[in-house]
């Protein structure tokens, strides 16, 4: 039954599963692209990515209540945790505001990730799969808690790359930033993406912390 919780023993103990959890834990060394591209040392995975929009839901999440009435942390957790497991297969693709920049096709990439989940959900309990499939729906008010928190991840983890000196575009890709300089383009991508009023006040703060550690150097 889809929306159970209980799985089996029979689909847990399965070779299947094994070997999709395996392929899950490609997660932790698939690492960002943005990051990549700027030329970040030693730059997060993507399951580093997952664990700070889980933590964000966690510490973060009552001051979204006003925004996203009814909403559940517990139920947002498991939303964050999954959100982006398919790029375990399908590898991360970074979300670009340069407008020179050619971008994926999102058809293309949604059934791609829709695909990668066949695999990697498939032979687990059907929790898994629901919660990815309803982040994707961003129709209740814990995927939008998780989306607001998977922007606002990208701005703190921003912060932290400018304030310790961790990037030098020069050693990313030369052709990947025309119109960005530094890392403002982490934040050229979210502004326009938040969808909360406690969104946007973090994202402003977030800013604030960026330019300060930016012109500091």
């Amino acid at each position: 039954m889809a929306g159970d919780d209980s799985g089996s023993t029979d689909d847990l103990d399965s070779a299947a599963a094994i070997d999709a959890l395996l392929d899950a834990y490609d997660l932790k060394d698939e690492r960002r692209t943005g990051w990549q591209l700027r030329g970040v040392d030693d730059p997060e995975s993507v399951a580093a990515h997952a664990w700070g929009v889980a933590y964000l839901v966690l510490a973060l999440g009552d001051r979204f209540r006003d925004d996203l009435p009814g909403l559940d942390l517990d139920r947002a957790l498991r939303l964050a945790v999954v959100h982006d497991v398919a790029e375990a297969e399908t590898g991360d693709v970074a979300t670009r505001a340069d407008e020179t920049v050619e971008t994926p096709d999102s058809t293309a990439k949604e059934a791609a990730e829709r695909a990668a989940m066949e695999s990697l959900a498939g032979p687990l309990p059907d929790r898994v799969r629901d919660a990815w499939e309803a982040y994707e729906a961003r129709d209740s008010p814990e995927a939008l808690l998780v989306k607001e928190c998977d922007l606002l991840d990208v701005c703190l983890q921003a912060v932290v790359y400018e304030r310790d000196d961790r990037y030098d575009p020069a050693a990313g890709d030369p052709d990947a930033f025309r119109e960005y300089d530094d890392l403002d383009e982490f934040f050229a991508t979210t502004a326009a993406r938040l969808r909360t009023e406690t969104g946007r006040d973090l994202f402003d703060r977030l800013s604030g912390r960026y330019h300060a550690a930016r012109d500091e150097g």
